[in-house]
């Protein structure tokens, strides 16, 4: 896709426009980066909202992302395997949220996967396991789950107190 592009991703060859986030998204968003910045290993770089080509016609852009610190700065798009961790803010695509976007980054082979919730703010952290889906494609399973503290020993340790990046 154009580095210009609007808000769109490329879904098994065909454009889907997403809706603009809300202020409450981009605080949750840009707060959580701030936060996988300030905290996490140094071999690793969070960012936010950069494409990831999942296959040769599908690309998303997840929320935040976490990815190897040597990917080049000014690249517009990742590959799968540059990908650590892939966060989705759920928001008014709550089904894509939920449901394709974790298939998609799983049978893609990115490790790990967190859906937050809003409203009141909820994380979910999964990653890829040994169960296989009906295609054959990996699945993720659900590791650690809570509103008040999400503690993680991979991708590396971690203890985040939900309150901190809580809008």
């Amino acid at each position: 896709m154009p580095d210009d592009a609007p808000r769109v991703e490329l879904v098994d060859g065909v454009f889907q426009v997403m809706p603009f986030p809300t202020p409450g998204h981009q605080e949750l968003t840009s707060l959580l980066c701030w936060w996988l910045r300030s905290h996490g290993p140094t071999g690793l770089r969070a960012t936010q909202a950069i494409g990831v080509e999942l296959g040769p016609d599908t690309s998303r852009r997840p929320d935040v992302l976490l990815c190897h610190a040597d990917v080049p700065s000014d690249r517009s798009s990742l590959r799968p395997s540059d990908v650590v961790l892939a966060v989705e803010i759920v928001s008014p695509t709550r089904r894509i949220d939920r449901f394709a976007k974790p298939g998609e980054y799983a049978a893609a082979g990115i490790p790990y996967y967190w859906r937050m919730e809003q409203d009141p703010v909820h994380a979910y952290a999964y990653r890829i396991g040994d169960r296989v889906g009906p295609g054959g494609e990996r699945q993720y399973e659900l590791v650690a789950d809570g509103a008040d503290v999400i503690e993680l020993a991979e991708p590396f340790d971690i203890k985040l107190p939900v309150a901190e990046i809580t809008p």
